[in-house]
């Protein structure tokens, strides 16, 4: 299957300002990139490197005025559903690796140890892996009313367990705590997710927000905000939760102008 990707932003800069863009691919999805077209308007030098979570960034020093930011891209995937493993076992945390250890801690956004005792007394009885975590998912969707009235930046997992609305970064974001809790490690991902197999949406498209946990040896994704296995999980970066993958970043004023996101499927193309 072959996925057409890319977004236009435009800001309306009042004064020069220095950014960090995180905006590509994930490096693990390079290879499957078939065709990519990148624009930045005005024309500006380009620093790339790879940050600690191994993210693909850009730094830019973006000019006064009218700064716009557009990619088109395809991309080829298998066309499945993510997969399901419901015998991938929950490891002891003496057994993780070293590096998945810091996926069971607080964050910004994942306060684990105000969560901690809700996480217990509602998962506490669950079969420990894949069902665990389903439980999670199950309960957060169930739970939680999806809504863009009820977004705010500085909204964390906590204030969505209080509210029980949100969007999908909202979602994530508890849905990662809970599985900290039950000391299962969780990161958070973002990037590409379009409507293949599934009934097309009415709402404008936009950039989506998942989460993976380690199981069974491996990482596996999850979506609390959907809570159905979906085909064309693209992932742009992943992180402990939303500060680590903030597709831009402003040192400074930034009004956004414009800012639109497709991802639909491709039929027959070739290269």
């Amino acid at each position: 299957m072959f996925i057409k990707i890319g977004y236009e932003i435009i800001f309306d800069l009042p004064a020069p300002v220095a950014m960090q863009l995180m905006l590509r691919v994930h490096p693990s999805r390079q290879n499957d990139v078939r065709r990519e077209q990148i624009i930045i308007e005005p024309e500006v030098s380009v620093e790339t490197y790879l940050d600690a979570f191994g993210n693909q960034c850009e730094r830019v020093a973006a000019p006064k005025g009218r700064f716009r930011l557009w990619s088109d891209a395809v991309i080829e995937d298998s066309g499945l559903p993510d997969a399901v493993v419901p015998n991938a076992i929950q490891h002891p945390v003496e057994h993780l690796p070293s590096d998945a250890l810091q996926f069971l801690v607080s964050s910004r956004y994942c306060e684990v140890d105000k969560l901690s005792p809700i996480a217990w007394e509602l998962f506490g009885q669950t079969q420990p892996g894949w069902s665990r975590v389903q439980a999670i998912c199950d309960w957060v969707h169930a739970k939680v009313k999806f809504g863009y009235p009820h977004a705010r930046w500085t909204k964390s997992s906590i204030d969505v367990y209080i509210e029980r609305a949100g969007v999908c970064r909202d979602f994530t974001h508890l849905a990662v705590t809970l599985c900290r809790c039950m000391n299962i490690p969780a990161r958070y991902v973002t990037g590409y997710l379009g409507d293949i197999g599934v009934p097309i949406s009415s709402a404008p498209m936009d950039f989506s927000a998942w989460f993976e946990v380690y199981l069974g040896g491996a990482w596996h994704t999850f979506d609390a905000r959907h809570n159905q296995r979906r085909i064309g999980h693209l992932v742009m970066a992943r992180g402990r939760d939303a500060v680590d993958v903030a597709l831009t970043t402003s040192y400074g004023p930034a009004p956004l102008e414009k800012f639109t996101v497709w991802t639909d499927e491709v039929k027959n193309w070739q290269e």
